[in-house]
């Protein structure tokens, strides 16, 4: 997969136009932030496809692990919430929520609030004097004070080297996939324990393929508190919050900004302790896996090498399996250098913290005006921004920040 997306080749200069912000990216935060900065009165320009990663690189079938009152869109006025859209389509939130009912959800927001969103990519971003230069791949200019980056995942998916030797015809990443009906009647061995891993090797079963999970560590099932009917007790000890229950994530949620003022090593010991969030499988999940097919916990691919149209993989327990395809569930690692369209003079002035910028309180990276939300932002101001319900907190603090910005340069 290109990540880079398919972009026509930029045309001659066509005009120049100017605004007060840029925002790059139409997922969740790049739409719940457009909202928030033109609530300021700031002219915003927004470039990218409506929920193209959810749309294009996430799987039909697939369910979301969190609630749908957690996975609103952010609007200053909270009046385009999952409620609302509920409501309006006389419907009942659904437990758990569908990928297909989430795209309804954040379409339905961003022609309400977003209608203008134009759809053109971003060849360039240069950053010249006070300002910043972006070009999009027709030719057109725009110029801007600022630029929010909202890439999403699709830049940063990570394909462990030793299998970069392999064509995409044989080894692919479950973001390359909308749909698994290709795989029918064919063996697939998927990477992995964590959600995108498992959820992929269910569908693919589901899809008649004959499936192999192989992952490193046990798999760790999560409980599937409901929040129905809790005692006060458990209310007492696990909180409601958007991520999951519990004082961590409620203390993240309900105080946002903390995070990003904690020493590195202490935001570090977070980010590989309860602040992980690594591999978990939902407890509904767990019946469409143990029994159906072939789950390999505690192994690991030792060699992998092209064999007779399709793929040998040794195991660590000296088995080998001959498969069709090899689906890797590796997750995604944040590197900035990863993001074409920014310019390499701009990336030198980013700092950076393994391969991820480091930002403000308010998401600004080393460069004035240049921010960074979403998933770009977990390193510097924490693990609430690699999760939907996060996008309500970077929206009020970069609109607040930028409007300042414009503000002081008037």
């Amino acid at each position: 997969m290109n990540v880079s997306v398919d972009m026509q080749k930029p045309q001659p200069y066509l005009s120049t136009s100017q605004c007060d912000v840029v925002v790059v990216g139409a997922g969740p935060y790049g739409l719940s932030t457009t909202t928030h900065l033109r609530e300021r009165g700031l002219k915003v320009a927004i470039f990218g496809k409506p929920l193209e990663l959810w749309r294009e690189h996430m799987p039909e079938g697939m369910l979301l692990r969190s609630y749908s009152w957690a996975t609103n869109l952010s609007d200053p006025r909270k009046a385009y919430q999952f409620s609302r859209y509920f409501a309006e389509h006389n419907q009942q939130p659904p437990d758990p929520l569908s990928r297909e009912t989430f795209i309804d959800y954040a379409l339905w927001f961003q022609k309400h609030v977003v209608p203008d969103i134009n759809e053109t990519y971003v060849a360039s971003i240069e950053r010249e004097a006070q300002h910043y230069n972006v070009t999009l791949v027709d030719g057109r200019v725009v110029q801007s004070r600022s630029v929010v980056m909202a890439p999403g995942l699709v830049y940063y998916v990570y394909r462990p080297s030793e299998y970069s030797h392999l064509p995409y015809e044989l080894v692919s990443h479950t973001a390359d996939h909308a749909a698994f009906t290709k795989f029918a009647g064919k063996r697939v061995a998927v990477i992995g324990g964590g959600q995108a891993a498992l959820e992929t090797a269910a569908l693919l079963h589901e899809n008649g393929a004959d499936v192999d999970i192989i992952s490193r560590c046990a798999v760790r099932w999560l409980t599937g508190d409901s929040l129905h009917n809790r005692t006060l007790i458990r209310r007492l000890r696990y909180p409601k919050a958007g991520i999951a229950p519990g004082w961590f994530n409620w203390g993240l949620e309900y105080l946002p900004y903390s995070f990003q003022r904690l020493p590195r090593n202490v935001k570090d010991r977070l980010l590989r302790g309860r602040g992980e969030y690594g591999p978990a499988g939902a407890a509904w999940l767990k019946p469409r896996i143990l029994g159906q097919f072939t789950l390999r916990e505690l192994q690991r691919v030792e060699k992998i090498a092209e064999a007779d149209d399709g793929v040998s993989l040794m195991l660590s327990n000296d088995e080998t399996l001959k498969v069709d395809h090899v689906i890797l569930g590796t997750g995604y690692k944040v590197d900035v250098q990863k993001l074409p369209m920014l310019a390499p003079s701009l990336v030198s002035g980013v700092q950076t913290y393994k391969g991820a910028p480091v930002l403000s309180s308010s998401f600004e990276s080393s460069v004035p005006g240049l921010y960074f939300i979403g998933i770009s932002s977990l390193s510097s101001c924490g693990p609430l921004f690699r999760f939907v319900v996060g996008t309500d907190a970077a929206a009020r603090r970069v609109a607040g920040a930028a409007s300042q910005q414009v503000a002081r340069a008037k």
